[in-house]
């Protein structure tokens, strides 16, 4: 059979994106019947204390459903982030402050996922892609789901593979990163108003995984008698395994209209960090058209094996550029020691059966463990979070 040459490669990334989600969309059989359109819209401020870190988010999702239970998503994203972060860089002396770094960028992100249904299960593809001025990451994804038990056990299968591609300025040449992604879950309905669900991720990290824009300090000898705090980018492993069990259960209390979701996760990677997280969120119905969700999260972690605040009065001599092979070293508090907690409140209004509207409020709360790190390092954040949701 002849197929026609079209230019599909020339055309521009995002554009290609948008082509093939038409021909997809263009191509499902119409003779499922009539279908579901859902649309979604949400926008999140995540703003930390003392002007450090903002992060504006816009979401749209199309989703379309039709009888036999297949479907088609489109995402779109679109955030902004300014202000300052800790560069790596220790305080100078007399002060507890951490030096900082200013940035400002835009993301811009797309995810496509189609699944189709069968008797016994579904499977679901996808694809995303999201663009920054110095980062390129393409997302592929495959999920399956198997039915058993009268659908009241539930097998799930998946795995992902994401190309990065990153060209920070600081960096001699452009460098790449492939992230591996497998999950085995399940999920067991107890009883009616009971579920509970086990997920093992395994992940596997490879290529350029150092941040760019992170430094460490190292006091060095310029000239005999002269003693200097150098600056070196920080170098760390080319490679990282990661191994997560989740635990999560859903009970509904009918008499008081409520439910309660708990759940655990335990992460351990091949870098030393082993970190344990416990939320729980209430839902409450008040009325026929409101459902108030109030939810506490509490996250611990151990710092990295090549953690250190600084270089000075170590023997390793960094090198000028990461090479992801040892000696690592890495100054960045997100690899130090430490907890946080998240408060929040959520409340949905259901204005009518097909239109739905909710407002969230978070509050993170990140504190340091342990004597390494300075408390200047971390920062507490407010989170706002508005959306509409319309079927129609």
């Amino acid at each position: 059979m002849f197929l026609p040459r079209f230019p599909l490669l020339r055309l521009p990334h995002r554009a290609r994106i948008l082509v093939w989600t038409l021909i997809l969309w263009l191509s499902l059989p119409q003779r499922d019947g009539r279908a579901e359109t859902a649309l979604h819209y949400k926008y999140q401020s995540w703003q930390e204390d003392g002007g450090r870190i903002r992060v504006d988010a816009h979401y749209a999702e199309i989703e379309e459903t039709w009888a036999s239970g297949r479907s088609l998503r489109l995402v779109g994203l679109i955030d902004t982030i300014a202000g300052a972060t800790p560069s790596g860089q220790p305080p100078q002396d007399g002060t507890e402050e951490v030096p900082l770094s200013f940035l400002e960028d835009r993301r811009e992100g797309y995810n496509i996922d189609y699944t189709e249904v069968f008797e016994q299960g579904e499977i679901a593809l996808g694809y995303g892609n999201s663009t920054e001025s110095d980062y390129l990451s393409d997302v592929w994804s495959v999920n399956g789901q198997l039915f058993l038990n009268q659908k009241n056990t539930t097998l799930r299968l998946g795995y992902a593979r994401a190309d990065d591609d990153i060209t920070a300025v600081f960096l001699a040449a452009p460098e790449k990163k492939t992230a591996h992604d497998a999950i085995l879950g399940v999920t067991q309905v107890l009883s009616p108003r009971t579920v509970v669900t086990a997920n093992l991720t395994y992940t596997l990290h490879e290529g350029f995984l150092s941040d760019p824009y992170k430094i460490i300090e190292k006091e060095t000898e310029v000239v005999p008698g002269v003693v200097l705090g150098l600056t070196f980018p920080e170098n760390r492993p080319d490679t990282k395994e990661r191994l997560i069990g989740f635990f999560n259960v859903t009970h509904a209390f009918e008499d008081l209209r409520a439910s309660l979701d708990a759940s655990y996760r335990l992460l351990d990677d091949s870098w030393g960090v082993l970190s344990n997280t416990i939320e729980l969120a209430w839902f409450q119905r008040l009325g026929e058209r409101w459902v108030l969700r109030p939810a506490v999260r509490y996250y611990r972690q151990t710092e990295a094996d090549f953690y250190v605040p600084d270089l000075n009065n170590s023997p390793i001599q960094p090198a000028g550029d990461p090479t992801g092979r040892a000696p690592y070293y890495s100054a960045d508090y997100r690899l130090s020691e430490m907890e946080t907690w998240m408060l929040g409140f959520k409340a949905v209004w259901e204005v009518t059966p097909a239109l739905h509207v909710d407002a969230t409020y978070e509050r993170y709360l990140m504190n340091g463990l342990g004597n390494k790190t300075l408390a200047s390092s971390y920062a507490d954040a407010d989170v706002f979070t508005v959306g509409i949701r319309l079927w129609f």
